[in-house]
């Protein structure tokens, strides 16, 4: 290939990719077209704005409102909020329960709230709540036989009171501490 042919392939290029680019609903004028051009925006601008005094900075804000054109950008609705299954009336929240661990004198530090992540409509792990703290996992579920289920799930693992399940095995909980934290959870009912 000669070096004379590069810049007419390179203009070319950049031309069928300008062309794929804008093929919108409506057509664009040709810049080779002079009889094509687009029609004024807007009335003139004496007649729209009324006059600026020569006194005003130059980067006072404008009065005249903006012109749209184009399309308006259409975005899909979002998502509906996720809809959690609530607890048992009486049953301690997840939050009560890391506030009692913290009272108790127990390792309950950097909470976070991650009820997301019992899934859409309770799907996921079925769970109300789930609050994790660097000492342990707390779920609350909205009855007694999802949060055995869960418990049995987790066996060896989990300590269950009520509603209440503890998971050890995310915040890898010490086998030594365990029994502190069950204590403090069953002195909650």
């Amino acid at each position: 290939m000669s070096h004379r042919i590069l810049p007419a392939l390179v203009l070319v290029a950049v031309t069928a990719a300008l062309t794929a680019c804008g093929g919108g609903e409506k057509e664009q004028p040709s810049a080779a077209d002079p009889t094509s051009a687009p029609p004024p925006a807007s009335a003139p601008a004496t007649a729209a704005t009324p006059p600026v005094p020569s006194d005003a900075p130059s980067g006072a804000p404008s009065t005249a409102e903006p012109t749209v054109t184009g399309s308006t950008e259409r975005r899909p609705p979002s998502p509906p909020p996720v809809e959690l299954p609530p607890r048992k009336a009486g049953e301690p929240s997840a939050r009560e329960v890391v506030a009692a661990f913290r009272a108790a004198g127990l390792k309950a530090g950097k909470s976070k709230d991650r009820s997301v992540d019992c899934g859409p409509d309770g799907l996921g792990l079925g769970c109300s709540e789930i609050v994790v703290t660097d000492g342990v996992a707390v779920y609350v579920f909205p009855d007694e036989v999802s949060a055995t289920d869960m418990a049995d799930v987790w066996a060896g693992a989990s300590f269950r009171s009520g509603t209440v399940v503890l998971n050890y095995l995310e915040a890898k909980t010490p086998r030594a501490d365990r029994p502190a934290y069950e204590k403090a959870l069953t002195a909650l009912d």
